[in-house]
């Protein structure tokens, strides 16, 4: 049994890790609410957006665009989002492995080159056999801003109409819920799929006057709604690290006060042993000079 020393040592290392995480779930709660005020805000327009690109798409005619081209996936960019910083569960192994998944149901695929976005992504595909591609982005989350999205929008528009892949995937948690990070694999190039989705519930017997011509609005809008989707994604994560970062630091909570009574009780018992054990010596002692 451990010395009585011992024990003690344990109990404040215990209780120092649990004034830790207790103080890192205090802080991932505030950054969730603005994460997920973020979130919620951006629901709405990209819904907007969606049904006012299907609209126009329902008038553009047999229109034609280069980020509409469907092509033999030959070659393909991997988006792969995760997060700046670990102690959030299975957050970032679960993308990790959802896109391992992607990767062995597509052995077609010659040619793949990883986009990783957040710390914890580049550090991972750097030691796996996939080249990167000429941009990561690391460490973007601690001030993410709309700039981001278009920047790695423009980027991936450039390799697509190069052209130098043939398609992109985004790779991301999705925030349903504080307990809840769904994993997601979506395809953001090229982008008729989504089109022909959301041109689904548009209103085609509604006639618009558009100034410019409706293929102009759409070119103008294809480009915008790329730059959303990414946006959504990158928010969409960012709130599911925290969540994930929150329940992760309440379970570490839990089983630090689990392991605290843990060693109060085997503390006691073994100062309780200790005392008793002293006072037989002592009554011992008593009785053997009578």
């Amino acid at each position: 049994m451990a010395s009585l020393i011992d024990i003690r040592r344990r109990l404040r290392s215990v209780k120092s890790t649990q004034q830790i995480t207790k103080a890192m779930k205090m802080v991932a709660a505030a950054k969730l609410r603005r994460a997920q005020e973020r979130v919620i805000g951006a629901r709405p327009y990209a819904k907007l957006l969606s049904t006012v690109l299907a609209k126009v798409a329902a008038h553009a005619g047999e229109m034609t665009h280069p980020l509409l081209e469907a092509r033999e996936e030959k070659r393909v960019i991997i988006v792969t989002i995760a997060g700046d910083r670990g102690l959030a569960g299975a957050f970032n192994t679960n993308v990790n492995k959802a896109t391992l998944q992607l990767l062995a149901a597509h052995p077609e695929w010659k040619e793949v080159r990883i986009l990783p976005i957040g710390k914890k992504a580049v550090e991972f595909w750097r030691r796996r056999k996939y080249p990167l591609t000429e941009k990561t982005y690391s460490g973007i989350f601690a001030t993410l801003q709309y700039a981001n999205a278009k920047e790695i929008a423009a980027f991936l528009s450039a390799e697509f109409l190069a052209p130098n892949v043939d398609a992109v995937y985004v790779v991301v948690n999705e925030f349903r819920s504080i307990l809840s990070q769904v994993v997601h694999t979506a395809k953001l190039l090229p982008l008729a799929p989504e089109v022909a989705a959301a041109s689904e519930g548009a209103d085609a017997g509604v006639d618009y006057i558009y100034e410019p011509d409706a293929p102009k609005i759409l070119a103008w809008l294809l480009p915008r709604y790329l730059e959303f989707t990414l946006y959504r994604s990158l928010a969409e994560s960012a709130a599911a690290e925290m969540g994930a970062k929150m329940t992760a630091m309440d379970s570490a909570s839990k089983n630090a006060g689990d392991l605290i009574d843990k060693l109060t009780l085997t503390y006691n018992r073994a100062r309780q042993a200790r005392i008793t054990k002293e006072l037989i010596e002592i009554v011992s002692g008593a009785a053997a000079l009578e």
